[in-house]
């Protein structure tokens, strides 16, 4: 039997919009793979805390990004520790040793800087021993876009007077982002040309010890910009989530957590035009989260 003209129209546009559809959500625009608080070091394991097994879960990481092809790979922060005579050499050993595993990314590589990446070094100490593509290497917050996506890395590693956390003369839970660094992400903002992604290693979803102290102002600067999707974040180790006027704030889980063989924690970020999907690995949480109540 031969179908009407305009029936096949309706049945041809159908299944278009089906293999359009379908197209679009196994095709992301970008992905990229994110993993924060490896804290290695060659010491002792403490409490909760693997330092020995951080290299061997890093390269495990690192292996499966490669796999995926992930267009970049960045870590959130607390990328070494340090032992406990905070031995500068010791520290620099750890962040080299940290460095040649996490080079071995067949990509882009990014980092944030953490507090514990400043117990024994200066920041300009931590910043020559690492690479972040592209970037300046006195660079300590900067963007970079790669497929329109404009992404922004901030740095809170300051005190209240606004002075840089150096080789552990600090408070570790008074991370503060300066003014300078404001006016910076302000300007940074507006030249973006669209879907904004932020990381920052302390939170900024609120207040407390693990908290940026200004980060009440931070919120406003990126909400006020109306093209911040999500801020991906580290330090607080059992990992968390929330949304804030129209912002994603995804805190992965600390690498450096638990011993057995089973632990680890990293996750690969897939953007959709309308969604974001983070896959975790081993001990990260999935989530999806769309994104229609940004401004």
């Amino acid at each position: 039997m031969k179908l009407p003209a305009f029936l096949l129209t309706l049945i041809t546009l159908f299944i278009s919009g089906i293999f359009t559809c379908c197209s679009q959500e196994s095709h992301p625009i970008i992905t990229f793979g994110i993993v924060t608080d490896v804290h290695y070091a060659d010491i002792p394991d403490k409490d909760n805390r693997a330092y020995s097994q951080s290299l061997d879960k890093l390269g495990f990481c690192v292996k499966k990004m490669n796999e995926h092809a992930v267009d970049f790979l960045i870590e959130l922060g607390d990328f070494k520790d340090c032992n406990s005579t905070n031995s500068e050499e010791k520290s620099l050993i750890y962040l080299y040793r940290a460095e040649q595993v996490f080079k071995e990314f067949n990509g882009p590589k990014y980092h944030v800087i953490g507090n514990h990446d400043v117990d024994c070094l200066s920041k300009s100490e931590f910043l020559s021993q690492v690479q972040n593509t592209d970037i300046p290497n006195n660079s300590t917050y900067y963007g970079f876009t790669q497929k329109g996506i404009h992404f922004i890395v901030l740095d809170a590693n300051y005190d209240s007077a606004g002075r840089d956390y150096e080789k552990g003369k600090f408070d570790w839970n008074d991370p503060n982002i300066p003014e300078e660094e404001l006016k910076w992400l302000k300007k940074e903002l507006k030249k973006a040309s669209g879907t904004t992604i932020v990381f920052c290693h302390q939170l900024l979803d609120g207040h407390g010890d693990h908290y940026v102290k200004n980060a009440k102002e931070v919120r406003k600067i990126l909400e006020k910009s109306g093209k911040v999707a999500a801020v991906f974040q580290g330090h607080y180790h059992e990992g968390q989530y929330h949304l804030m006027n129209g912002i994603h704030y995804y805190t992965l889980k600390a690498l450096v957590e638990g011993g057995k063989k089973d632990d680890n924690s990293f996750a690969i970020v897939s953007l959709y035009p309308d969604m974001i999907k983070v896959k975790g690995f081993k001990n990260a949480v999935s989530m999806q989260f769309g994104l229609e109540n940004r401004k």
